[in-house]
């Protein structure tokens, strides 16, 4: 019997590639900030935004990110960030920094429905930033019995077809950083005149979908020092 050639002995075996690397809650801010830039210089229009930000939020991979941004500035400089040391939870750790249109701050808590609901209420602590996405359904941010980790805080609110209702005490500081696209943004800013009181930034974009953000009568917030 005739030898069997060594490339017909066996299947050869599929070279593997490097295993996907999965997307944290912080590259998928990333993406969603750069896309907001875009969308507020005219880069994309308010479907292209659409689109984009709802598979921000169903992306599992960086692999799945990278693609919708690679047609803008940002994107072509992007390259995902080395393993950062864990940073403590105390009421001063997150940083905040100006940019762009808006505010971006490091660590985030992301509340997020698509075609569907989601909400936080009761004594749920408040860090730096939330990032409220509704998507065809509702989300509802209730900070009227909240703990509140940092004096500034900033709620990024990107409502597609969808609405987010937000609920702030009367005594804290109010304040609008977002547009309606064929939508509604529609937050009732105010000015808390105690020292110390926490600063609510409001920002982002409501398309086809609207963002309300206003102050409950009747409801304080406990002293900044009790988080």
């Amino acid at each position: 019997m005739g030898k069997v050639p060594l490339d017909k002995a066996a299947p050869q075996q599929a070279v593997a590639g490097p295993p996907a690397v999965r997307a944290s809650d912080a590259d998928r801010d990333r993406i969603a900030d750069i896309l907001r830039e875009a969308l507020a210089e005219g880069r994309i229009d308010a479907e292209e935004h659409a689109e984009r930000i709802d598979a921000v939020y169903r992306a599992k991979t960086l692999a799945e990110l990278e693609p919708l941004i690679g047609d803008l500035p940002a994107g072509q400089r992007y390259a995902a960030p080395a393993a950062s040391p864990a940073v403590g939870v105390g009421p001063r750790s997150a940083g905040v920094r100006a940019a762009g249109h808006g505010i971006q701050v490091a660590g985030a808590k992301n509340v997020v429905a698509v075609l569907s609901g989601a909400n936080r209420q009761g004594r749920w602590r408040v860090g730096a930033k939330i990032n409220a996405v509704a998507v065809c359904g509702g989300v509802e941010l209730d900070l009227t019995e909240a703990i509140f980790e940092q004096q500034q805080v900033v709620i990024n609110a990107t409502a597609i077809c969808g609405g987010i209702e937000i609920k702030v005490p009367e005594n804290v500081t109010l304040r609008s950083a977002g547009s309606g696209v064929m939508g509604g943004f529609d937050v009732r800013e105010i000015e808390s005149t105690e020292p110390g009181a926490p600063v609510i930034t409001v920002q982002g974009v409501a398309i086809w979908g609207g963002v309300d953000a206003k102050v409950v009568r009747g409801k304080r917030i406990r002293d900044l020092r009790d988080a």
